[in-house]
């Protein structure tokens, strides 16, 4: 596959004698076992527990690079200084624009290549999950349609924010963070930790992150999911008849074990847990809540 230039993402970097502790006990990734070549989902989260910003992160020479959406960047940038008082931390946006992903003999190529800071690639832990190499460098090194990316995504149940979630309203259990590397219950305490830590606990994670196919293409982003008339989810990115979406999986489950048709405005759809999450959909509110 060809390798495809996001030009939709910016770039932190962070650097400084204490980069690693500032946002070990900031973010909701373990940074301290971040692998060299390691790129990881991560989130700085709200007091009580919702997605503030997202974002991947990875080491970069001797700090770190922080990708997310060019609409964050700036207002991230702003909260991590706002947390950054005396501590000896640098924080700057990165004078690279963009990010490449590559996927299959690309991504293989990308990791064996030599030059500039971040461009042989780091590995998206998220992918790694599915059985998929791709890697993610700094700048723009591919001219790939960013629709042959999207598509990868939708088909392995990778979500990003804006698309298939709105930011301060998702946990990081609804994206599945809890189980695609970008969220930590050992380290120790970080912004909205105890919270997510109730959630892991108690078992209360009911939204999560589903593909959705239909016999013919599906409605647009936004658009209800129902079962027998009630709400059990919205619909977010879409290809054709392939689409992700983030749904209450005990209602969904319950439909599909009565046999209630799902639709997504008046189209029927299937849903489908990520197989990379382990997650099975309940058949019942009593094992919903087991």
């Amino acid at each position: 596959m060809p390798a495809v230039f996001l030009k939709d993402r910016s770039l932190l970097f962070v650097s400084g004698a204490e980069a690693q502790s500032f946002l070990q006990n900031l973010i909701t990734t373990d940074i301290a076992a971040l692998g060299a070549d390691e790129a990881r989902p991560g989130a700085l989260l709200t007091p009580q527990g919702k997605i503030l910003f997202d974002f991947m992160i990875w080491q970069d020479g001797d700090g770190y690079m922080i990708e997310t959406d060019a609409v964050q960047r700036d207002g991230l940038l702003k909260r991590l200084t706002m947390y950054k008082l005396r501590a000896a931390v640098t924080l700057a946006p990165s004078t690279e624009e963009g990010v490449t992903v590559s996927w299959g003999e690309d991504a293989e190529g990308a990791r064996g290549s030599q030059g500039a800071r971040g461009s042989q690639g780091a590995r998206d832990s998220r992918f790694a999950k599915a059985g998929v190499t791709l890697t993610r460098r700094a700048g723009r090194q591919g001219d790939g349609a960013e629709a042959l990316y999207d598509a990868l995504r939708i088909r392995h149940g990778i979500v990003t924010s804006g698309s298939d979630f709105a930011l301060q309203d998702a946990f990081p259990h609804d994206v599945l963070m809890d189980f695609n590397g970008g969220l930590s219950f050992r380290k120790g305490c970080y912004v909205g930790q105890e919270v997510v830590s109730r959630m892991q606990h108690r078992g209360t994670a009911r939204r999560r992150v589903v593909t959705v196919s239909a016999a013919t293409d599906l409605p647009g982003t936004g658009t209800e999911i129902t079962a027998a008339g009630k709400p059990v989810g919205t619909l977010g990115s879409v290809d054709g008849g392939n689409g992700l979406a983030i749904v209450r999986i005990d209602r969904a489950g319950a439909a599909m074990a009565a046999g209630t048709p799902l639709l997504v405005g008046d189209t029927p759809v299937s849903l489908v847990l990520p197989a990379w999450s382990g997650l099975v959909f309940p058949a019942s509110a009593d094992e919903a809540s087991a």
